[in-house]
């Protein structure tokens, strides 16, 4: 074991993907940094240099660097600095701080108290900002609180907090958790268009507060990495902070909720006509994604649209007396002579069978 503290992971630098080639991370990041050495009275030549980052371009607002580059200026930074939180807060945090929230977080059963952990203990070593994990409905919430101005420092520091939270919480599912929103309490900046890269998902400025929204459902996954893990991951922390997870842990249960959920204007018993263009869209993924991930998790798209139009066919059947034929097109059939050829298929009886036998859906269907 070293004497020192383990690396830790460093809060996540606002980057574009690490698959991504193209400079796309906002110079004004870039300058917060310079910000933070020049509030120490130091020098940051020698980190731009190691970053390949020509001073005469720091000052360019509209310049963009690579996720590559700004990873390597962020880690030379904390280094040098001495200070995980790269200047925001109004007392350093030590190299080691984030590492040791980390360990205090691993040996958590869920993500849900792995992440209230985390904002817990984050408070502890720096009380400038409070981080807040509630859940309203099925949506749950990461918010910050900010305690004091944060300065010039502000939108850097509000992204990049968020950033690490959700790096980390997809790293400890060892999962993609997709974003159905975040929102900052500042006003668009002239890097507006970079945050498609920053928060997958819709971006609202000037908003009442700052934080991220996403399903709960990912709160209830339990822990997938330990100790060992974990050490290996403070060693090479940067990845985590670009690292676009492959696998969604709850992508079977997103892609069949969206099957049965009415469009705006359906009828609440009518299923919706997806595509895999339009599911995929909603995702926020590409077709190809879609199956390929569907596939990964043992299940495709025409199965879970099955077992959907199964459901709802069972339910109308069993609970209602409608007509055979508005039952098929509940299910999202085209016609009755398709849906009875399918549901056969599915219970071994016609529809009209089926309803005579009073099955109830408790009951398994073979």
């Amino acid at each position: 074991m070293p004497d020192r503290p383990d690396p830790a992971p460093p809060p996540p630098a606002p980057t574009a993907l690490l698959a991504t080639p193209t400079a796309a991370t906002p110079m004004a990041f870039v300058q917060a940094i310079g910000q933070a050495y020049a509030a120490r009275g130091m020098d940051a030549a020698q980190v731009l240099a190691l970053a390949q980052i020509p001073p005469e371009q720091v000052g360019n607002s509209a310049g963009r660097i690579t996720a590559q580059q700004m990873e390597m200026l962020s880690a030379a930074a904390m280094r040098e600095l001495d200070d995980e939180a790269l200047g925001w807060f109004s007392r350093r945090l030590p190299w080691g701080s984030y590492g040791m929230l980390a360990r205090a977080s691993i040996s958590s059963p869920t993500l849900q108290v792995a992440l209230a952990r985390w904002c817990r203990h984050h408070g502890l070593l720096a009380d400038d900002i409070a981080l807040h994990l509630t859940t309203t409905g099925d949506t749950a919430t990461l918010a910050i609180t900010e305690a004091r101005d944060l300065g010039a420092l502000r939108e850097f520091c509000l992204v990049s907090v968020l950033r690490n939270a959700h790096g980390l919480a997809c790293w400890m599912v060892d999962s993609r958790i997709p974003l159905i929103a975040a929102e900052f309490a500042f006003d668009a900046p002239l890097h507006a268009d970079a945050y498609a890269v920053l928060f997958r998902g819709p971006v609202t400025f000037h908003a009442p507060r700052t934080a991220i929204h996403f399903d709960a459902r990912y709160l209830h996954l339990p822990l997938r990495r330990d100790e060992q893990a974990l050490r290996q991951m403070l060693q090479h922390a940067l990845p985590l902070t670009v690292l676009h997870y492959r696998r969604d842990r709850l992508l079977v249960q997103r892609v069949r909720q969206l099957l049965a959920a009415p469009l705006p204007g359906q009828p609440a018993h009518a299923l919706p006509q997806h595509s895999a263009e339009s599911l995929a869209a909603l995702l926020h993924v590409s077709p190809r994604t879609l199956h390929r991930q569907l596939k990964e998790e043992g299940a495709t798209l025409q199965g879970l649209k099955d077992e959907v139009r199964r459901t709802r066919a069972v339910e109308l059947l069993h609970r209602t007396q409608r007509p055979i034929k508005q039952v098929a097109e509940a299910a999202g059939f085209e016609n009755e002579k398709s849906f009875i050829r399918a549901f056969r298929g599915w219970t071994g009886q016609s529809p009209a069978e089926f309803r005579k036998g009073g099955v109830s859906l408790e009951e398994p269907i073979s």
